[in-house]
């Protein structure tokens, strides 16, 4: 097989297990393109990308950049790429840089194509309620995430999953299918095929796409949640005050039968358990963290206000 040399683009956490497989495979990574360091935390502190951190700690070339502009585009030039690979990098690889590597470049995204192209994949399809997701290789062009996929691998949605731990796992079977399809491209084996369908589109999360809508039935609310959770992250407003949901779940049978008068956004205690009403059925919220305050145990929480019934805005 030929030895490729690899530039790597990439910024956040689920990108690391791709770049530390290149780095172990028989091919050589000569540099890796991220973000710029970002503050990070209550202090702000100016913090390096995952990636960046992940590079140092591999001995490999680190270029920070927030665009992919004229001079970055010559820096990679420099390195005489065979191929680029990109997994959430946060930035778009335009001409000439895009047929700048032998091979162009490659993505690893977190979807079956063509659905959930965009920057938040994982937390659409979870949002939407699908019941598979996965992970893609594709051939990068001009187009949003639109070039031919050289390989996909499928994963059935469990009603456990929330946006960040599925992400976690895709990053790694994502990370391992990726290594194979660079294989093939050095080998010459790997064929990519148009996508087929409508596409659908996974623009970033805000924080007004994460407020949790009670009116709504209890599968729609906990899918939401599901897709926010850890980020952007969950929240509701209490008397007025913002509190985030950090866990949510179905109510049990007879929580439910207790529950079932609680109109949307109303909060009742049941035993040791916090109930709120949604459109159709109460759901369980287990953990929060009101303004200011550390994560706790909702009934805890609710216990210790003093409120009786209070109803979310």
């Amino acid at each position: 097989m030929q030895k490729l040399r690899l530039v790597f683009a990439g910024t956040p956490a689920a990108a690391v297990p791709s770049l530390e497989r290149l780095a172990a495979s028989g091919h050589e990574v000569v540099a890796v393109v991220t973000r710029p360091a970002a503050p990070l935390g209550r202090k702000r502190v100016l913090t390096p990308s995952p990636v960046a951190q992940a590079a140092e700690r591999l001995g490999l070339e680190v270029i920070e950049a927030a665009r992919l502009d004229a001079d970055v585009s010559a820096r990679i030039a420099a390195s005489a790429p065979d191929l680029g690979v990109i997994v959430a990098y946060g930035g778009l690889v335009r001409e000439p840089l895009l047929s700048t590597p032998a091979h162009g470049w490659i993505n690893l995204h977190f979807s079956l194509l063509p659905a959930w192209r965009g920057a938040a994949p994982v937390q659409h399809a979870l949002i939407a309620g699908e019941h598979e997701t996965g992970a893609a290789v594709f051939q990068l062009v001009p187009e949003l995430d639109a070039g031919a996929v050289f390989a996909e691998l499928r994963r059935p949605v469990e009603a456990s999953d929330t946006a960040g731990a599925l992400l976690d796992e895709l990053s790694v079977s994502g990370a391992a299918l990726l290594e194979r399809v660079v294989d093939g491209i050095a080998d010459g084996t790997a064929e990519a095929v148009p996508q087929v369908g409508t596409p659908s589109f996974a623009p970033k999360l805000g924080i007004d796409d994460a407020r949790l809508d009670w009116t709504r039935p209890a599968a729609e609310v906990l899918a939401r949640y599901r897709g926010v959770t850890p980020e952007p992250g969950a929240w509701t407003t209490i008397d007025g005050q913002r509190v985030k949901v950090l866990e949510l779940a179905p109510s049990a049978d007879e929580e439910a039968a207790d529950g079932a008068r609680l109109r949307a956004g109303a909060l009742a205690a049941s035993g040791r358990r916090l109930l709120i009403g949604t459109a159709d059925a109460p759901l369980e919220v287990r953990r929060v963290q009101p303004a200011g305050r550390t994560g706790m145990a909702a009934a805890d929480w609710w216990r210790g206000s003093g409120r009786d019934g209070v109803v979310s805005e």
